[in-house]
């Protein structure tokens, strides 16, 4: 490094004009880092609104706080990168039928990957985020993911592709605490996003959800076609496989005797498959492109709890590591939303352990 042992640490944050991202940077100039704020311009649909995380407001407001904390800030375009790794993964999916996760991705291959080379091509040595998760190294040296601290506000699940490189390179400030407390030291502060409100929803959509955003994007996905039940006979026609979820059970335009739910869909036949309650469950799941923070995979038949969606509550499971980068789930409980392309992520208490994308079942 060009630094010498004396001068301080030299940390790039990555900043959104958002309360958690602006108190990251107070924080760890408070801690005595040398802090420069970075923002990326990110793809949004023309004619629309700008992209959630970098409105022309927000790049005032994080500018604005840069200024008061009196730390060098840089905007830098991502628009295309963005498109082609973040939306365009998120519109092939539901076109081959499959509920993708973009912030993964984007985890993945966006902020801790292309950003984190631009923070050290900027001569830092740490990129540092606003993400509510620990960092923390074990006895043996190894980096460990934790959970943040806020049970709920932890974002944890979607960092879970993260390695020993990249740990060793990342700072997150807020892990130890409440969202409460982020708000109060903003406040105390005079940060002037301290009232701003979290972002919800993917913030490339533009009007409306994601529904009317693929129909506009990926037409074929909103075109209707039938309705089966699980022994081949047609009840009806659905709107087009994007406007449904596994496990779904409202919406569906039929009457039958008993309540039936969305149990998977055929894109090549452009089906959705339907049963009663019983058929929905799914005691286990396979999943790839497994990836685990310590770099290996842990033995077979180790006990661990999984998530198998951002806001799921956690269920107890067996892990099973496949080759290929692929793993077997024996899940303690039959879920019902076991959705092909979410993320399942792999915990031990506080700690991720790893995760990888959930498979087609069997069945499908």
């Amino acid at each position: 490094m060009s630094h010498n042992s004396s001068s301080p640490k030299k940390v790039v944050v990555a900043m959104s004009g958002g309360v958690d991202s602006s108190v990251a940077a107070a924080l760890l100039q408070e801690q005595g880092y040398d802090v420069v704020g970075l923002m990326l311009r990110l793809w949004a649909e023309p004619g629309g609104a700008a992209n959630r995380c970098c409105t022309p407001d927000a790049i005032v407001d994080a500018r604005r706080v840069a200024d008061m904390l009196g730390i060098p800030f840089y905007v830098r375009d991502y628009k295309q990168v963005f498109k082609q790794t973040v939306v365009d993964f998120f519109i092939d999916g539901y076109a081959q039928g499959i509920t993708p996760n973009p912030c993964v991705v984007c985890n993945r291959d966006i902020r801790f990957d292309r950003l984190l080379n631009e923070a050290m091509s900027l001569d830092g040595d740490y990129l540092a985020t606003g993400h509510y998760a620990r960092i923390e190294r074990d006895s043996d040296g190894r980096y460990c993911l934790l959970k943040g601290l806020d049970p709920g506000k932890d974002q944890s699940y979607v960092l879970y592709t993260m390695n020993q490189e990249r740990l060793a390179r990342i700072l997150l400030p807020l892990g130890g605490y409440r969202k409460d407390q982020i708000r109060q030291i903003a406040a105390d502060k005079k940060l002037p996003v301290f009232n701003r409100p979290d972002s919800q929803d993917l913030c490339f959509l533009g009007a409306g959800d994601y529904r009317e955003f693929l129909t506009r994007h990926a037409p074929h996905v909103a075109e209707p076609g039938p309705i089966m039940d699980t022994a081949g006979e047609r009840l009806g026609e659905h709107r087009g496989l994007a406007f449904y979820t596994i496990g779904q059970r409202k919406g569906l335009g039929i009457s039958t005797p008993q309540p039936l739910y969305v149990i998977r869909m055929e894109p090549a036949t452009r089906s959705l498959i339907v049963g009663p309650a019983e058929e929905l469950g799914r005691g286990e799941l396979t999943a790839h492109e497994v990836t685990y923070l310590s770099g290996q995979p842990p033995a077979a038949g180790t006990a661990i709890t999984a998530k198998i969606r951002y806001k799921a509550r956690e269920v107890a499971a067996t892990l099973n590591p496949l080759p290929k980068a692929r793993a077997h789930l024996t899940l303690a409980a039959s879920l019902r939303d076991i959705t092909p392309g979410q993320a399942v992520v792999f915990f031990q208490g506080q700690q991720v352990l790893g995760g990888g994308i959930i498979e087609r079942g069997q069945e499908a």
